[in-house]
């Protein structure tokens, strides 16, 4: 089994014949598309622009995946920072055209007229319709322009910098009585091993590296968000809240319906930490570094083959397609695996559409969350498979329904594996299942507090390195309550996490919690019936990138606006959360 993900079904290598003919081509299309969006004025020039659009959005993503999956595991690569400028490049010059479409639409009184005599437009009908309604948000060619060109040397240069600041960061933790100086991944892992001293030496080295680069990432996020601040304002959003709810395709019905039911079973978390605290001996609630403590007797490490071997029995449990998909990413090489110096944190998925495949690059060190990420980014993978057949764009689910997939393969591995563990290894499970929850509960909704803050404030000053913390801190004492030890918790969490540095996906954290609630909600309506939900499933999932969020949760029956469904879905992890309770009072009582 091959550690290191094979990019060669992309290109060999940035010298390649292929390669370079590819980013040659990427430049004519781009001239094509340019001359397609100065002639728009009825159907047939509508057809014209919209395959031109299609043939650059096809060959620009297989290029940007390339430079971007080969400087994901070496960030000290110079060929794929260097292309990766270009064909951003290349990319925000496309972006710009779109001024001339929406110039166009916004003339147009009858959209019907236009495109009904066409089929190619009617099957893209959705995203002609969406690009009608954010004409109210585009500048004028010459501003887009601008403001394009000024992102490449402003965000994006500051995102790459806090990516290569915290992938290439060690840090020097004492371990079995020596000193190692370790990336910053792998002592972040360390959060999850069985000995306490360790996980508390790995916290405290971690706050310490933190340190020396806070400085500059402080600047980095205050000078993101400070563009994405003037962005929206110019663009005519209220706020960069409205403008991520729009790109979303998410009403602010549906984010106060989710967060007031998030808010009302915080205290079920609380009790949940407060439980976990009693087992690792602690009376003031959890320190930040036992959050992710091991519980049980079952917390054993699973290499990686018995980590995928895990992970398949239990999604053929669901479908022969969903385990196919898992194991052909598998056996054909498709997953980075193991950390390294050099290698970004955390893990994603990566839609290959050009190619008929995705790629997963992971962190491993053989955890049983880890076992849980890699389920979760296999379910974006198969996400991305079912939309296989669908137009290049038309599959770009937004936020809240991408993360819809992945979270509903963790609930499949710990809800089937529940069933036949034992006492001890259920508590495990259940616990580990949990941690995720609060994951994505408490500390989403600390994230979600955070970045209100964080742009409210931005938009009178610059944020020192002690604000931020001190914002992250009143945050995390919000969202995790008296189940957290008030002295010890992560005031440097703002620093590490990837998600507040991009100018395009501000707010991504609520998807993640959208993506857990929703899957939940969708279990429970596969338990009631399982052929019927399977094979309405994948049609649920290809329909996430040509719908509104409330209409695609629609084909399984689901309101989203409600507060009901968010809490049936909540009713559920309480049950959990009940149930590991009354197994450690067990543990706790003997």
């Amino acid at each position: 089994m091959n550690y290191h993900w094979s990019l060669n079904e992309l290109y060999e290598g940035f010298d390649s014949e292929a390669f370079l003919s590819d980013l040659k081509k990427a430049d004519a299309l781009l001239k094509t598309l340019d001359e397609s969006s100065k002639s728009l004025k009825d159907t047939f020039s509508m057809e014209q622009y919209f395959k031109a659009t299609e043939s650059f959005e096809a060959t620009i993503q297989k290029l940007y995946s390339f430079c971007n999956l080969t400087f994901s595991t070496d960030t000290k690569h110079e060929d794929a920072l260097k292309y990766m400028d270009k064909v951003m490049t290349l990319y925000q010059n496309a972006s710009v055209l779109r001024t001339r479409l929406t110039a166009f639409l916004s003339t147009v009184a009858d959209l019907d007229v236009l495109i009904s005599p066409s089929e190619y437009l009617k099957s893209i009908e959705f995203i002609i319709l969406e690009e009608k309604e954010q004409s109210a948000h585009i500048l004028s060619e010459a501003e887009e322009r601008i403001a394009s060109k000024l992102s490449l040397t402003g965000s994006y240069a500051w995102e790459t910098l806090q990516s290569k600041l915290t992938s290439t960061l060690t840090a020097d933790v004492k371990r079995n009585g020596t000193t190692e100086t370790l990336p910053i991944a792998s002592v972040r892992n360390m959060a999850y091993d069985a000995d306490a001293t360790v996980r508390k030496s790995a916290y405290e080295a971690e706050i310490k590296a933190y340190e020396k680069i806070d400085e500059a990432v402080a600047l980095s996020l205050n000078s993101i968000k400070g563009e994405v601040i003037t962005m929206s304002a110019l663009r005519g959003y209220d706020s960069p809240l409205a403008r991520t709810l729009s790109a979303s395709r998410m009403t602010e019905k549906t984010l106060n319906a989710m967060l007031n039911a998030m808010k009302n079973y915080l205290p079920d978390f609380h009790r949940y930490l407060q439980t976990k605290a009693k087992l690792m001996g602690h009376e003031n609630g959890l320190p930040f570094y036992d959050l992710f403590a091991p519980v049980g007797t079952a917390s054993r490490k699973y290499s990686y083959e018995e980590g995928c071997d895990f992970v398949l029995k239990n999604f053929r449990t669901f479908s022969d397609k969903l385990y196919q998909s898992a194991k052909d990413a598998m056996d054909k090489s498709w997953i980075d695996v193991k950390p390294r110096e050099g290698k970004v944190n955390g893990a994603f998925c990566s839609d290959q559409h050009s190619i008929g495949e995705f790629r997963v690059m992971l962190n491993y060190t053989g955890n049983l969350s880890d076992v849980t990420t890699l389920a979760h980014e296999l379910g974006h993978g198969y996400h991305a498979m079912c939309a296989m057949q669908e137009n290049i764009l038309m599959i770009n689910a937004p936020m809240p329904l991408a993360e819809t997939a992945s979270t509903f393969c963790e609930t499949i591995v710990n809800n089937a594996v529940l069933k036949e563990a034992t006492t001890s290894e259920k508590m495990t499970i259940l616990e580990n299942s949990l941690q995720d929850a609060t994951q994505v509960i408490c500390d989403i909704y600390s994230r979600y507090l955070f970045e209100s803050q964080l742009f409210e404030n931005r938009g009178d000053h610059p944020l020192s390195v002690d604000e931020l913390k001190n914002i992250m801190l009143d945050a995390q004492m919000t969202a995790y309550g008296d189940g957290l030890d008030p002295e010890i918790r992560h005031p440097y969490m703002w620093l590490i996490k990837p998600h507040y540095y991009s100018a395009g996906l501000n707010f991504y954290n609520f998807p993640y919690a959208f993506g857990l609630l929703f899957a939940k909600g969708l279990y429970a309506k596969y338990l009631d019936s399982p052929e019927y939900f399977v094979k309405h499933y994948d049609t649920l999932l290809a329909a996430a990138g040509k719908m509104k969020v409330i209409d695609v949760c629609k084909i399984m029956d689901i309101d989203v606006e409600s507060e009901a469904f968010w809490n049936t879905s909540l009713e559920i992890i309480k049950e959990d959360i009940e149930t590991f309770i009354a197994l450690a009072e067990d543990t706790l009582n003997h």
